[in-house]
């Protein structure tokens, strides 16, 4: 618990320094250009899709034309674009994951390694083509958990619950092996992750509860999120990047001291393991008998 929240505040107080606030418009620049080129090409034709799909569903469209005859005739008009702003959050949420993972975190676990671990050497236990086929296939998983619990999603308390966990679990796989793929050898990474699991995946379960924010910020103003969403959106993809910024800090400030006390620990073990050996007593001889 101590290691746990001596890297949370370290990594609330290395998100202040203007270095990691500059570092973050460099994801942002990135991810608005990225969605809103897709946006420019695909808005459209998603927004065609969307509006056929529910035009299928006679039911729908009789519960929509019941409510136009109450006067709330402005929740056909919104519901297709929320559905694609709700649709394209959670690639939004791992596109920024992985664009702080690949832009960041290797910038912010050289800033914590020098401040703070200067001595601890770096053993090289995975590569960059290693990190990124780890981070890959880790948010394939995810994906696919996040497709397939969707229909639990109906269950008031389970959709609290699942989508967080999977964003947890995402992103503790993806920012504690980067935090980790400079300095811990495969061996060392296998162990820690072995031995701090439960941790690790508490802290990406926290991360992906404060990722739920700009969701948060579309949930509480549905027609203003439909409305203005070319303009919030600026605005929550910094807000992920600087969640998944912060996270990376805590993961690296927290993996990093644990493997420094784990290389504390084998060292020490292994001068016990000497010094039992130079003192142990040599049993003595058996003489031979004679024949």
């Amino acid at each position: 618990m101590h290691l746990l929240l001596d890297s949370f505040w370290r990594a609330v107080a290395y998100c202040l320094r203007p270095r990691i606030i500059l570092l973050s418009l460099l994801p942002l620049v990135l991810m608005i250009s990225l969605t809103a080129g897709l946006g420019y090409f695909f808005w459209d034709a998603a927004m065609d899709q969307v509006r056929m799909a529910l035009e299928s569903f006679s039911l729908l469209n009789q519960a929509l034309e019941w409510l136009q005859s109450m006067g709330v005739g402005q929740l056909k008009m919104v519901l297709v674009p929320l559905i694609v702003v709700f649709g394209v959050t959670p690639l939004i949420v791992v596109l920024s994951l992985l664009v702080v993972a690949l832009l960041m975190t290797p910038v912010m676990v050289n800033l914590v390694a020098r401040r703070r671990f200067p001595d601890l050497e770096q053993k090289q236990g995975a590569s960059f083509l290693r990190s990124l086929v780890w981070s890959v296939g880790s948010t394939v998983a995810a994906l696919v958990a996040l497709v397939v619990s969707v229909p639990l999603w109906w269950v008031p308390p389970l959709i609290l619950v699942l989508p967080p966990l999977i964003w947890g679990w995402l992103t503790y796989r993806v920012l504690a092996f980067d935090a980790l793929a400079a300095h811990a050898s495969a061996e060392e990474r296998q162990e820690l992750f072995r031995r701090h699991r439960g941790w690790l995946l508490g802290m990406g379960v926290f991360a992906g509860y404060l990722g739920a924010a700009p969701s948060l910020l579309w949930a509480s103003g549905a027609l203003l999120a439909a409305a203005f969403f070319v303009f919030l959106l600026p605005l929550a993809i910094w807000i992920y990047t600087l969640v998944f910024a912060f996270a990376s800090l805590w993961f690296t400030h927290y993996c990093l001291a644990a493997l420094r006390d784990l290389r504390a620990q084998r060292a020490a073990q292994e001068v016990v393991e000497e010094a039992a050996e130079v003192v142990a007593p040599v049993a003595p001889a058996l003489p031979l008998e004679a024949p």
